[in-house]
């Protein structure tokens, strides 16, 4: 029995008439539907029975970005039931009760226990669980310091950069030129203040997606002549308590979040 890598390969095995006998407008489209599990590769009727025979068992996908973030969780959940909590809780001055140590994520109790059990006040998805768990494991527990610096300013920052303006300030920036309740709703679902910074921005936000690594979105509306920017500031200390790779995952978290509470603020008011 043969494997499937990608729809691509399925195509190839079609005689590409797009018939629709398979209820789908095109061969591509069906290689698609068998790929992704929701049709069976049978569903062709003019397949020979040898290919059908060899390719009529399991698609072999490859990891999707969720499953690899479960098994980031898995593995970090495994290391964290390794070390001593209590010392951990000290040391990222948390609280530490009931073999239980707890931290807040955006203001919300989030916590783990001695066997790397997980519970928290509110659903919180993989791109946080990786940062919280590393900012636990390795986190040096020093206080932020109040100066506040680039992404490119990190220790491995300039080389994801481009990924970072990409994939976690263009679609805030994108949200907040049209969403017009983003920043209040930053305020009230995640806990944020609202700040008067020395960076001269119409608006600035403060958010803990963990205790001690705030991050500051600051969002300079469009003038005539000018584009609309946003940018986020990270405390001079995060180096200190979360790696480049947890920073970038957070982030993305973060625009990602948005982007679902946005729709559903838009449907609500369609």
């Amino acid at each position: 029995m043969s494997h499937i890598n990608n729809p691509m390969e399925i195509y190839k095995l079609l005689n590409g008439s797009n018939c629709k006998e398979c209820n789908e407008q095109t061969c591509l489209a069906f290689a698609v539907a068998v790929f992704k599990e929701k049709k069976p590769i049978h569903a062709c009727p003019h397949l020979d029975k040898k290919v059908l025979e060899q390719y009529g068992g399991v698609v072999e996908k490859p990891n999707t970005v969720d499953e690899y973030k479960a098994e980031a969780i898995e593995m970090l959940k495994r290391k964290i039931s390794l070390i001593d909590l209590s010392k951990a809780a000290q040391r990222l001055g948390a609280r530490f009760s009931d073999n239980r140590l707890t931290i807040k994520i955006f203001g919300k109790k989030f916590s783990i226990d001695t066997r790397g059990n997980l519970s928290s006040e509110v659903h919180i998805n993989a791109y946080m669980v990786v940062p919280a768990l590393n900012y636990i494991l390795n986190g040096s527990g020093k206080s932020p310091q109040g100066n506040w610096i680039t992404f490119r300013e990190l220790k491995g920052g300039p080389s994801r950069y481009a990924h970072f303006q990409q994939r976690c300030e263009k679609p805030l920036k994108r949200l907040a030129d049209t969403y017009t309740d983003l920043f209040k709703d930053m305020l009230e679902i995640f806990d944020g203040k609202k700040i008067v910074s020395n960076i001269d921005s119409d608006i600035s936000i403060i958010l803990h997606p963990l205790p001690l690594f705030p991050i500051m979105i600051c969002y300079w509306k469009p003038e005539e002549g000018l584009e609309s920017a946003l940018h986020i500031y990270f405390d001079a200390s995060s180096d200190d308590n979360l790696d480049i790779e947890s920073n970038y995952t957070l982030n993305e978290g973060i625009a990602l979040m948005f982007e679902k509470i946005a729709l559903h603020h838009g449907a609500q008011n369609q």
